[in-house]
């Protein structure tokens, strides 16, 4: 599929996520966090709708999150934008070299990925981020039809053991696999087609501030990720002055 057809495939993709009532609990929590606020961004409009995924469609790299946040991307309608989070995941997208900018606050502000594509589990923040196994199935074939169109993807780095799962789930491990990997941060194994999956604790409040994830444990994740495509790049080119 042509590159121009990808990109037309995936904002078709992500108009339908965005239009997506499928979990009765989390149209009306999002909506809710919408219309309530909080005190800190009370002056401003909020998304209130599922959030949809966005990088460059041509993207070697896809990082998987596990969902939009109540005062984030339900507020930004940008996954990982406006929140602690984001502020973890852009700067150290950007320090590898994936990102012009290493902050994002809101969807227009300027932000550009290159050859890295970020989407997320459940495309709804879900109270007290934690979705039900039925919203999980829900949003499955969003995240399995991202997958088909980015064809491109040799690496993904999925952040927190739920985003692990699905990708192993969504993917499937190399034929040869004798058994299922093990979550735990910076765990790398080999998926179908070739793929890379590496793991990650999430930038989680959770995590960073007690410690569990620091911002050089993070950064060695996604230097990594680099190193792989940039090895991959090294030997297509290799193969073609032959």
């Amino acid at each position: 599929m042509g590159s121009r057809a990808t990109t037309d495939s995936l904002a078709s993709l992500q108009d339908q996520i965005i239009a997506c009532r499928l979990c009765p609990r989390l149209v009306e929590w999002r909506e809710k966090v919408a219309r309530e606020r909080v005190r800190r961004f009370a002056d401003q409009e909020y998304w209130g709708k599922p959030v949809p995924s966005f990088g460059d469609p041509r993207a070697r790299l896809l990082v998987i999150g596990l969902a939009p946040a109540a005062h984030g991307g339900n507020r930004t309608g940008r996954i990982f934008t406006g929140d602690r989070s984001g502020d973890w995941l852009f700067r150290a997208l950007h320090r590898a070299g994936f990102a012009n900018q290493p902050t994002s606050v809101d969807r227009d502000d300027g932000l550009r990925l290159r050859d890295c594509y970020v989407t997320a589990v459940v495309r709804c923040a879900p109270p007290q981020n934690k979705p039900l196994p039925q919203e999980i199935a829900n949003c499955k074939p969003y995240l399995l039809r991202e997958l088909e169109l980015l064809n491109r993807v040799r690496v993904i780095v999925a952040l927190g053991r739920l985003a692990f799962d699905r990708a192993v789930a969504s993917v499937g491990l190399e034929e040869d696999a004798t058994r299922r990997p093990k979550f735990k941060h910076a765990a790398e194994c080999r998926m179908h087609k070739g793929i890379t999956l590496i793991a990650s604790f999430h930038p989680s409040q959770q995590n960073t501030f007690t410690g569990k994830l620091s911002e050089p444990m993070f950064d060695r994740v996604f230097t990594r990720a680099r190193k792989i495509l940039d090895s991959e790049s090294r030997v297509r080119a290799v193969g073609r002055s032959q």
